[in-house]
């Protein structure tokens, strides 16, 4: 009998999708919603990926970390990290943004969880000086902490009325697709960094 093959597939990955209404799909059918189409995608790939849904809608960063340890469970291998949004729309002071993210980054971190932070930008009515703070945050934080970085997780979506929902702000199935096929090479890399850091 021949013994286990090196090429032997690993347990899947356990993936927990830890955002707002912006990755947990709000106004569509789960189906439709960032993490069943980004499991397909990584299913298709042949990656064994089991994807938590953690979004809640209206969330800024400060209230994500509020519940990150419920939220992010024992056992958990990767988070992508896709929260900043509310913090934009309200204009939150990007230092209390800053200061959330980097508190979550680094308890994630102190579990040996591999991240990657989906990066956000300030909407451009909020006048130069906000964008100036507030866009810098995520590649400042993924480059000190040393975390994958998806510059911005709206890339090719935003601000196109056919790949959003008539709020203007919500991605439709569509422009989920669009999403999902742009993050897709930095969540396979993701599965990599979560599987190298489980094994023995």
């Amino acid at each position: 009998m021949a013994q286990a093959q090196t090429g032997a597939p690993d347990r899947p990955v356990k993936l927990v999708v830890f955002g707002d209404s912006l990755s947990a799909g709000l106004g569509l059918p789960a189906a439709e919603a960032f993490p069943a189409k980004l499991s397909a995608a990584l299913k298709a790939k042949g990656l064994a990926v089991d994807i938590a849904d953690a979004g809640v809608s209206g969330d800024t960063t400060s209230a994500g970390l509020s519940r990150l340890e419920w939220s992010v469970p024992e056992g958990t291998d990767a988070v992508i990290v896709e929260l900043g949004a509310n913090d934009a729309l309200r204009g939150v002071d990007p230092k209390i943004t800053r200061a959330a993210l980097d508190q979550i980054l680094r308890r994630l971190q102190e579990r040996g969880v591999a991240v990657l932070l989906a990066g956000m930008q300030a909407p451009r009515n909020l006048g130069a000086g906000y964008a100036r703070s507030f866009d810098p945050i995520y590649p400042e934080l993924a480059a000190a902490r040393g975390v994958l970085l998806y510059p911005f997780f709206l890339d090719g979506v935003v601000a196109d009325a056919k790949l959003n929902q008539h709020d203007g702000i919500h991605p439709n199935a569509q422009g989920v697709d669009v999403i999902v096929a742009r993050i897709l090479p930095k969540v396979e890399e993701l599965v990599t960094r979560a599987r190298e850091k489980s094994r023995p």
